[in-house]
């Protein structure tokens, strides 16, 4: 496609991947990007998402390994698959216009807590300090639940269970079952901070069962 013909900024896309490319860079090295698993996503405008194209390594990402996405999950302008969960990514952006970033990790604390967690369907978080990193809380003295969603293959379906979540009220995450964590947030910074705060916080709660015993 001709730059010039595009339905979206191309320009503004070099930017973003460039952005996706730095950042998945380190999220690859700390581990939690294994086996060429999890995808990433920013808001290229109000009918597009720059995305990560399935099966890429993402410790190596190049350009040519991001492509675009309309919110219904659908490649432009590319001939690349992208990945199965994209509708998972663009259910954020059309609800939310303020949603900018969208992470989705395979850590080895996200996916154990998963699986822990699985049954009861959350992860519950209170009394701690760095509760404060997401955002609109303004003390450690808050609680909330991380939820855990079964994994299934059915998109739609999964889609359909994190919207009665985001109905249900504030949210900057949620888990699936032996799989891993989904955050986001309006910038690439920001969603990079829930992310970080979810995986130190569950490692906290992972240490603790193990030290209780």
């Amino acid at each position: 496609m001709n730059a010039h013909d595009a339905p979206f900024d191309t320009a503004r896309l070099q930017v973003l991947a460039d952005d996706i490319i730095a950042n998945v860079r380190e999220l690859a090295l700390a581990g939690w990007t294994p086996a060429t698993s999890s995808n990433f996503s920013q808001r290229l405008d109000d009918r597009h998402a720059a995305i990560t194209v399935s099966g890429r390594d993402k410790g190596r990402l190049t350009r040519d390994d991001i492509m675009v996405v309309d919110f219904d999950g659908k490649a432009v302008g590319s001939d690349h698959r992208p990945s199965a969960e994209t509708l998972l990514h663009t259910q954020l952006y059309r609800r939310f216009p303020e949603v900018g970033c969208v992470l989705h990790t395979h850590s080895h604390n996200q996916t154990v807590a998963s699986r822990l967690y699985g049954d009861a369907g959350k992860v519950h978080l209170a009394g701690y300090e760095l509760l404060k990193a997401f955002a609109g809380n303004q003390t450690h003295e808050t609680e909330l639940d991380l939820p855990v969603l079964p994994n299934t293959q059915d998109m739609p379906a999964l889609a359909a269970q994190v919207e009665g979540l985001l109905d249900a009220g504030p949210l900057w995450g949620y888990l699936i079952d032996g799989h891993g964590l989904y955050a986001w947030g309006r910038s690439m910074a920001e969603a990079r901070r829930h992310l970080d705060a979810f995986e130190f916080l569950i490692g906290c709660e992972l240490d603790l069962l193990r030290l209780r015993r």
